[in-house]
């Protein structure tokens, strides 16, 4: 079993991240478990704020040289020591990433992947990895199969929402085939898998929902966690009921139909204010949508946030809203970690029944759930919940048992930890 002795190495595209908190949720609870670990991280952090829980973590971090003369050194000297030691596996692994770049529609990519590979491999060695463990079926995955290759252990990875749904089938196929064993974090991407893998592949697939903290969201009668004081830099009127939503400001998120529904909340003379956590590249636009619907001091964009902050934030809420879409070229979100959050608060949720959702939000159980792109069906279920409270604590209330008996990170990542050990073994 590994505990104290040889480490795991988990891949990241980069860590820390503020959006990427089922990562860090796992590997604290891992850890606690009794599970080693090792971060390797193919680029470094570009947000200046952290989740508070990063400094709970104790594995040690590789990062990828920066760009540099000395970085491009350091990453030759470790692919030359990797081929002087182990001519064999090396001359393997470039025939097997001549064979992808070959075929791919990407072969500078392909090239990205084997650089990385070969400096984190010799990373892996010097730390006596056993097994590596890559979140994302793209990048970090790529990186691990190399690295499993160059240091003849195994590998394993997870694949989540846009890295599955943008991957070619046939990638895919050959990822998993070559893996030890695959996770993912909803029913509905297991099922789009198993429609195009083989029995034997189809074996190698487990389905383990991402966890939640609840020890960061203490319960109140009725629903919801006890209400703490807003954070210094939000603006939000506590006069008015606080919808809630949190997200990456990117498309797929569907936040212009947030604010849509909330330019129909308004003309309707429904009382309310919407505060929208999270940054991205829309924010110019949502902020001139915002502007031209004339909800300025009603809809605000407060930005990135850390969990703290936003912790607190759950707390004078009403209502929790996300209106997810699929994109046209299949990007999706899998189970938005942040649904799953505003649960634990005891929030009731009003989303959209787009991809893994559904699995989470049981319509008139423990929230409500509209048609994606519907700003008319967002808007008459968010002024339900505003016009009937009881209503809203009931759903609040029922979700919050729902995380408690399915989604406690201490009891997911159990599956996970056992999955790790036997793909050691």
């Amino acid at each position: 079993m590994t505990t104290a002795g040889r480490p795991i190495g988990y891949i990241l595209k980069r860590y820390p991240r503020l959006s990427e908190t089922f990562i860090l949720n796992e590997m604290r609870a891992l850890e606690r478990l009794g599970t080693c670990l090792h971060i390797f991280s193919l680029l470094r952090p570009e947000e200046t704020l952290a989740h508070p829980a990063v400094t709970e973590i104790q594995a040690p971090i590789t990062y990828l040289p920066e760009l540099t003369v000395s970085g491009v050194v350091a990453v030759a000297k470790a692919h030359a020591t990797t081929a002087r030691l182990h001519p064999l596996r090396y001359g393997h692994t470039i025939a097997l990433a001549l064979w992808w770049a070959i075929r791919s529609r990407h072969p500078v990519s392909v090239a990205k992947q084997f650089a990385r590979a070969g400096y984190m491999a010799h990373a892996c060695r010097a730390h006596g990895i056993e097994h590596l463990h890559a979140h994302f079926a793209n990048a970090p995955a790529t990186v691990a199969r190399l690295m499993s290759v160059l240091c003849a252990i195994p590998y394993s990875f997870s694949t989540h929402a846009k890295d599955l749904y943008l991957t070619p089938q046939k990638v895919m196929r050959r990822r998993i085939k070559s893996a030890s064993f695959v996770l993912t974090c909803t029913r509905h991407n297991l099922e789009y898998m198993q429609g195009f893998l083989s029995p034997a592949e189809r074996a190698k697939l487990h389905l383990v929902y991402h966890g939640i903290d609840l020890s960061a969201f203490p319960s109140k009668p009725g629903g919801g966690i006890p209400h703490a004081p807003t954070p210094p830099s939000a603006p939000v009127v506590l006069s008015a009921p606080l919808i809630l939503s949190v997200g990456r400001l990117v498309p797929k998120k569907g936040l212009n139909d947030l604010i849509a529904a909330c330019a129909l909340l308004r003309a309707r003379g429904v009382p309310f204010r919407c505060a929208i956590v999270g940054e991205g590249p829309l924010r110019h636009a949502l902020e001139a949508q915002i502007r031209e619907a004339a909800l300025e001091g009603i809809v605000s964009l407060l930005g990135a946030m850390t969990h703290d902050r936003l912790l607190a934030l759950y707390g004078t809420a009403q209502l929790f809203a996300l209106s997810p879409r699929i994109m046209e070229d299949g990007d999706r979100d899998g189970i938005p970690n942040v649904l799953a959050e505003a649960m634990a608060a005891g929030l009731p949720v009003v989303s959209t029944h787009v991809s893994g959702i559904p699995e989470l939000v049981d319509h008139g159980e423990t929230g409500l759930l509209v048609g994606p792109k519907d700003p008319n069906a967002l808007a008459d279920a968010i002024e339900h919940l505003l016009s009937h409270p009881a209503d809203g604590r009931r759903l609040g209330a029922a979700a919050r048992r729902k995380m408690e008996a399915n989604f406690e990170c201490w009891e997911t990542t159990k599956a996970v930890q056992r999955l790790l050990h036997v793909g050691v073994g």
